[in-house]
C-alpha cells in the first residue's frame, strides 16, 4: 500500500511536537517549580560575600597631632586554581609585583587547591592599579588599611606598633586593641566564571571604625627629650639611657623615651627585640641616692630630727656589722640638708639606723615605689620593696641610699612627684586627661614635710652650694633635684666599674609644675657620675618643657628666712 508523502510527515510531526511538549514542560518546571534553587544555584556561583574593611582608630597626642594612622592601600591576591599551569600569566604578575618568578610559581603550585591567596599586600593604590590592568585571569585587589606612625621611633616605645593586619603587638597600640580597632563589614559583589569583579551590589553590613585614642604626651615635648637622650646615650656609648617627663599637676606623662629606640616601618632590621621593650616602664633598677630625700622625709616624720638637726659624719665613712659604708670624702658635721647637697651615704646610714627600717620601707610604699603604677601598659613592672623581716644593720644602711629596693623610671616620677605636690600621690596616666578628671590624689606625707624636702633638694641644685647637682640649672628657673650613681650588679655582685647615672628634678622648684627623670645605663668614657652624665640632660629638656609649657620665668629675690618650710616644722611633734 502506497502512503504518501504527506502522510508521512505526520508521525514526524507528531514527534516533534512531543519533544517541544517535553522541552517546555522541563522549562516550565525549571521556571516555575525549581525556580528558587536553580537562582540559589547562579546566585552561589556569581554571587559573593566579601569583607569590608573598618578604619583602626587615630592615636594622636594631648594636642591632636597623629602618632599612628591608618592609611587606605590595596593588595593583591589570586585563585590558585585559575592560575596554575598558567607559566607566562605568572610570570608577568612576578615582574610587576618585583617578585621572583620560580618563587611565586612554586607558591601558587602549592596551594593549587585553594581559591584565594595573598601575593603581596599594603601597595600603594596607583601600583595595585597597573596590576591590576593586566588582565590576569584569577588576579584581583583587595581594600585594605596599612598603619603608619608619622613620628617612627621618637614615640615608638610608647605608641608601640601593630601587625599586617591592624591587630596591636606592642605598647598602647596592644593595650587598647579592642578601643582601637573597628568593627569589619561585608559588601556583596557579582564575579564572572574566571572570578573577575563584575559589579558592586551594595553593603550588606557598613564597617564601624574603630575609636581614637588621644595620649597624654605632648609631641613637641618628647621630640626635645627624645632627641636629648639620643645624643647623651651616643656620645657615652651607653647601654640603654629612659627618660620620663611628668606633669606634677595632673599626673600625666608628657614625655617617654628609651634609647635604643627601633623605627616601627623597618621591623625586618630589628634583630635584637630586646629593643621593642619600653624600659621607663618594664626595667626596674636600683636608684641609689635618688632615695636619699625620702630617708630625710621619714626621719622628719619621726619626729626624732627637724630641720636643725646636725649629723656628725666623721671621716667620711663607717663599719656596720663588717660592711663599709663611706663617703666619696669626709665632710665633718652636716645638716639634715647638707646630706642631701653632699649625698652622704654616712649621714643617710645613720639617720636610718636611728629612726629604723620600716619608717622608710612605709614611706616609700606610700609613695608609690613596689606597686604598679596603674599606667595600663603591657609589662608594667611594680619593682620590689623588702618585705617586713629582721633587718640587719647593713640592709637598713643600703636602704636608706637606694640600694636593696628595685624601681621603674616612671614609678621614680610619681614618687617624687609626691613631694613636687606637697605630699599628694597622683595616679599616673598615659592618656590625655580632662580638667575634669584629673584626680585629687591621696595625702601620703605631711605637706610641710614634702615643702621642707623641695627646700633641701633645691639647694643641692644650686651652684656654688657644694651639690652634685649644680650641672642641672635652667636659666630663669629655679630646680630641686638629686643626682644619682648606682653601681650595677653583675656575676660576682656590685661591679666597680658599672654604673647606673641617674638625676630626678623639678622645674620650678616653688611652683612645680614638671618632674624629669634621666637614667643613664652604663656610660662609657671618664665620667660617669649622676650630675656628670644625667643632669645636664635634664637642664637641655627642662629649659624647652618650660618655653613648650609657657611657664613664667621665676622672679628674682633671695631666699626668706632660709627654708619657706622651716616655721611649719618647729613644733613639738617635729622637733628635735
Amino acid at each position: 500500500m502506497n502512503i504518501s508523502p504527506q502522510r508521512r510527515l505526520y508521525p514526524v510531526a507528531a514527534g516533534l511536537l512531543l519533544c517541544a511538549g517535553v522541552f517546555g514542560w522541563e522549562a516550565a518546571s525549571l521556571h516555575i517549580q525549581q525556580r528558587d534553587f536553580l537562582q540559589d544555584q547562579g546566585d552561589a556561583r556569581t554571587i559573593r560575600s566579601l569583607p569590608l574593611p573598618a578604619h583602626r582608630g587615630l592615636i594622636s597626642d594631648r594636642n591632636g597631632e597623629p602618632l599612628a594612622v591608618s592609611t587606605p592601600v590595596r593588595s593583591i591576591a589570586v585563585n590558585p586554581r585559575l592560575l596554575l599551569g598558567k607559566d607566562q600569566a605568572i610570570i608577568a604578575l612576578a615582574e610587576a609585583l618585583e617578585l621572583q618568578p620560580g618563587a611565586l610559581q612554586a607558591r601558587i603550585a602549592a596551594n593549587a587547591e585553594r581559591g584565594f591567596l595573598y601575593i603581596k599586600r599594603h601597595l600603594p593604590p596607583p601600583l595595585a592599579a597597573r596590576v591590576s590592568a593586566l588582565g590576569i585571569d584569577g588576579v584581583s585587589t583587595v581594600s585594605e588599611y596599612r598603619r603608619f606612625y608619622p613620628q617612627g621611633e621618637v614615640t615608638a616605645h610608647l605608641v608601640g606598633l601593630s601587625n599586617i593586619d591592624e591587630v596591636g603587638q606592642e605598647g598602647m597600640e596592644l593595650a587598647y586593641d579592642h578601643w582601637l580597632r573597628g568593627v569589619p563589614g561585608r559588601r556583596r559583589v557579582m564575579i564572572d566564571g574566571r572570578g573577575r569583579l563584575i559589579e558592586e551590589l551594595g553593603v550588606l553590613q557598613p564597617s564601624q571604625p574603630g575609636n581614637n585614642l588621644e595620649l597624654s604626651i605632648d609631641l613637641r615635648i618628647q621630640n626635645i627629650a627624645y632627641r636629648e637622650l639620643k645624643a647623651e646615650y651616643l656620645s657615652r656609648r651607653a647601654g640603654s639611657g629612659s627618660i620620663v617627663v611628668l606633669d606634677v599637676h595632673s599626673g600625666e606623662v608628657l614625655a617617654l623615651a628609651n634609647q635604643p629606640s627601633y623605627n616601627p616601618h623597618r621591623r625586618a632590621d630589628i634583630k635584637d627585640f630586646g629593643v621593642l621593650r619600653n624600659r621607663a616602664i618594664t626595667d626596674v633598677f636600683e636608684p641609689g641616692s635618688t632615695l636619699k630625700p625620702f630617708t630625710i622625709a621619714a626621719a622628719l616624720e619621726s619626729g626624732l630630727y627637724g630641720p636643725d638637726s646636725v649629723i656628725e659624719t666623721g671621716p667620711g665613712r663607717m663599719l656596720i656589722g663588717g660592711h663599709e659604708v663611706r663617703d666619696l670624702r669626709a665632710h665633718g658635721s652636716l645638716s639634715l640638708a647638707e646630706v642631701v647637697t653632699r649625698s652622704s651615704n654616712v649621714g643617710s646610714s645613720m639617720i636610718a639606723l636611728r629612726i629604723g627600717p620600716q619608717a622608710i620601707r612605709d614611706l616609700l610604699e606610700r609613695a608609690g615605689l613596689g606597686r604598679n603604677a596603674g599606667s595600663g601598659f603591657p609589662g608594667e613592672r611594680s619593682g620590689v620593696l623588702p618585705g617586713p623581716h629582721r633587718w640587719s644593720g647593713i640592709e637598713t644602711a643600703t636602704l636608706s641610699f637606694g640600694y636593696g629596693v628595685s624601681t621603674t623610671a616612671l614609678q621614680l616620677a610619681q614618687a617624687y612627684g609626691v613631694l613636687a605636690d606637697r605630699g599628694r600621690r597622683k595616679p599616673l596616666s598615659l592618656l590625655r586627661l580632662a580638667p575634669s578628671d584629673v584626680p585629687e590624689g591621696e595625702a601620703v606625707l605631711a605637706p610641710a614635710v614634702a615643702v621642707e624636702v623641695m627646700g633641701m633638694l633645691e639647694m643641692a641644685a644650686e651652684p656654688g652650694r657644694g651639690g652634685s647637682a649644680a650641672a642641672a640649672g635652667v636659666p630663669m628657673y629655679r630646680v630641686a633635684g638629686k643626682t644619682g650613681t648606682a653601681h650595677i650588679v653583675g656575676e660576682g655582685g656590685y661591679a666597680d666599674d658599672r654604673y647606673n647615672s641617674l638625676f630626678v628634678g623639678i622645674v620650678p622648684a616653688r611652683r612645680p609644675r614638671i618632674v624629669v627623670v634621666v637614667i643613664i645605663n652604663e656610660p662609657r668614657g671618664g665620667e660617669h657620675f649622676g650630675g656628670e652624665v644625667a643632669a645636664p640632660v635634664f637642664a637641655r629638656v627642662a629649659r624647652g618643657a618650660m618655653r613648650v609649657l609657657n611657664v613664667p620665668p621665676d622672679t628674682r629675690h633671695s631666699r626668706e628666712s632660709g627654708n619657706p618650710a622651716k616655721k611649719s616644722l618647729n613644733s613639738p611633734g617635729l622637733s628635735n
